[in-house]
C-alpha cells in the first residue's frame, strides 16, 4: 500500500513537532496545589516507579458518586489516557489549555449520558517519541529508511515496554487501590496524535486487557506511515472490541486523511461497523491542540462507556 503523495516529507516536518509535543517536565507541584483547578476529585500516584520505564506521574479522576457511603460495594469503567498532564489541569497542559476530561465527565455523568467511570492519566515523559511509537511496525522498516529522528527511536524503541508498563505494573496497581471493573469490557484508552497510535497499538497487542481505544488526531503520517501498513495484520476482533477515531482539517491534521481512509478500509474490511463498534469523524477546519480535543472529547467518552452511543 503506497503512502499519499508527500506523505513523508509531512512525516518528517510533523516528526519534530509530535516528538516535543506534548512534552513537559514533571514538576514537583503538591496534588493540594492543582486540585482548585480541577472539577472533582484527583488523586495523584506520584512517580510511579516501573521496571520497564521512567518514573512519571498518574492522575487518577474519580467520579461524583465513588466516595459517597452507598457506593462501597459499586465498582467502575477505566479508561486509561495518555499525555496525562494535558488531561485535567491548564497549568501543566502543553498550552495552557487541558483537555477538560473533568468537567465533561461530571457533566455527561450529571446528564446520565454515561456510567461513572474512573479515568487513568498518564503523564509522558522525555522519551515520549520511543514510547508512544509502536514497535513492531516501526521494526519491519530499515533504519536507512527512516529520517534522523526515527532512526533513534528504532535504535531504542520503547514501545513495547510502554505497553508492559501499562498492563503489568500500573492496571493492577489501579485495580488493587481502586474499585474498578477490572474486565476488557470495561477497560479503554484514549490518546492525541502518537498517543492514538499507542492506544491503538495497545489494543492490538493485548487484545484480552482492553476492549476498546479513542484516537483523536492519530499520527498515522510518522514514520510514512508504517502503522497503517501493518495494521490489517492485528486488528482486535470486531465481536469484542470498540475503535473510534476522528481528526480535523487544519494544522498538522491537514495530512490525516489520506491514512485515515486506508484505515477505515481496512476496519471494514475486517468486519467493523461504522456507526456500531468503530466510529471515524472529520472535523473540518480544525487544529492539532488541547483547544480542538476540549471541543469533542465528549463524543469519544460517549462512545467508550456507553455501548448504545455511536460517538457521533
Amino acid at each position: 500500500m503506497k503512502p499519499a503523495p508527500n506523505s513523508f516529507a509531512r512525516a518528517s516536518a510533523i516528526g519534530l513537532f509530535l516528538a516535543t509535543w506534548p512534552l513537559l517536565a514533571q514538576t514537583t507541584n503538591s496534588h493540594a496545589l492543582l486540585q482548585p483547578r480541577i472539577t472533582g476529585t484527583v488523586e495523584r500516584l506520584e512517580k510511579f516507579e516501573s521496571k520497564h520505564v521512567a518514573p512519571r506521574y498518574v492522575d487518577v479522576w474519580l467520579p461524583p458518586g465513588y466516595s459517597l457511603p452507598g457506593a462501597k460495594q459499586r465498582r467502575y469503567p477505566v479508561i486509561y489516557v495518555h499525555d496525562g498532564q494535558n488531561v485535567f489541569d491548564p497549568a501543566s497542559s502543553f498550552i495552557g489549555v487541558d483537555w477538560g476530561i473533568d468537567e465533561t465527565m461530571t457533566r455527561l455523568i450529571g446528564e446520565k449520558k454515561i456510567p461513572e467511570a474512573l479515568i487513568v492519566a498518564i503523564w509522558n515523559t522525555p522519551k515520549r517519541l520511543s514510547e508512544y511509537m509502536p514497535q513492531k511496525p516501526l521494526e519491519q522498516l530499515a533504519e536507512a529508511d527512516l529520517d534522523a529522528m526515527f532512526k533513534s527511536v528504532r535504535r531504542e524503541p520503547l514501545g513495547d515496554a510502554y505497553l508492559r508498563y501499562l498492563v503489568t505494573e500500573l492496571k493492577p496497581a489501579i485495580d488493587a487501590r481502586y474499585r474498578t471493573l477490572p474486565d476488557r469490557a470495561h477497560t479503554s484508552l484514549m490518546g492525541s496524535s502518537l498517543g492514538g497510535l499507542i492506544s491503538l497499538y495497545a489494543v492490538c497487542e493485548y487484545p484480552d486487557v482492553f476492549g476498546g481505544a479513542a484516537c483523536l488526531s492519530t499520527a498515522w503520517q510518522v514514520a510514512n506511515g508504517v502503522t497503517v501498513r501493518e495494521l490489517k495484520k492485528s486488528l482486535p476482533a470486531p465481536r469484542t472490541h470498540r475503535l473510534y477515531f476522528d481528526f480535523g482539517t487544519g494544522t498538522n491534521d491537514g495530512s490525516i486523511e489520506p491514512f485515515q481512509e486506508k484505515v477505515d478500509a481496512l476496519l471494514k474490511e475486517s468486519g467493523y461497523t461504522n456507526g456500531v463498534n468503530w466510529v471515524t469523524q472529520k472535523f473540518p477546519g480544525e487544529e492539532h491542540s488541547e483547544r480542538a480535543w476540549r471541543k469533542r472529547v465528549h463524543l469519544p467518552l460517549q462512545f467508550l462507556l456507553n455501548p448504545k452511543g455511536s460517538g457521533k
